[in-house]
């Protein structure tokens, strides 16, 4: 797996919850397991209650690293992750299991965090990881926070001009009618002072 798609394990836990709607997906070991995408791998296996609060703890953690870069800090969101990194280091092991090329020898991959104490130290090590690949490969103005209210999903902008503005197609499209709403209420509003004025 190329280490910079492991960013998406940040946004997967920023998106556990959505403030301004007041919701919460991370409320015990099975949400904490499917954060890792397969809750049968090993580390998931690790998850026990405590990992529910010390991921909120950190998925706030995160949600500032988003928000700093949205809002253009890029000095504040590198000092956030890096804070976060310091915490939770990665521990590469190169690793060659379940993956045979054609000639039957193992595929060599790179694990970040297999021998983490806990599912949270894992789980945290490889989405900061993957955040801070990311970031700088693509700059930090690649992270985002959806502006479709009241989402502000977290989302990875990998658009060819840096345009993302939106988490989803949905959300894109529901703040486009909005606003286009808007536009259509003004204008009867302007036509409708403007007969007034002239009545």
């Amino acid at each position: 797996m190329e280490l910079a798609s492991y960013a998406d394990y940040a946004v997967r836990l920023v998106n556990s919850e959505e403030p301004e709607r007041g919701t919460d997906a991370l409320t015990g070991v099975e949400a904490v397991r499917a954060l890792f995408g397969h809750s049968d791998s090993p580390t998931a296996r690790l998850a026990e209650p405590a990992d529910v609060g010390r991921l909120r703890a950190v998925r706030a953690r995160l949600r500032a690293v988003f928000e700093a870069a949205a809002a253009g800090d890029e000095v504040r969101a590198v000092d956030r992750l890096n804070g976060l990194m310091s915490e939770y280091p990665v521990s590469p092991q190169v690793s060659g299991h379940d993956y045979l090329d054609e000639s039957g020898r193992p595929r060599w991959h790179l694990h970040l965090a297999d021998n983490a104490p806990s599912a949270t130290a894992n789980y945290t090590a490889v989405a900061c990881m993957g955040l801070a690949i990311h970031l700088t490969e693509l700059g930090a103005d690649r992270l985002g926070i959806c502006q479709a209210a009241p989402c502000r999903n977290a989302y990875l902008d990998t658009s060819t001009n840096r345009s993302r503005r939106y988490c989803s197609d949905r959300c894109a499209t529901r703040a486009n009618v909005a606003a286009y709403r808007a536009r259509k209420k003004q204008e009867a509003a302007a036509r409708e002072a403007a007969a007034t004025a002239t009545g």
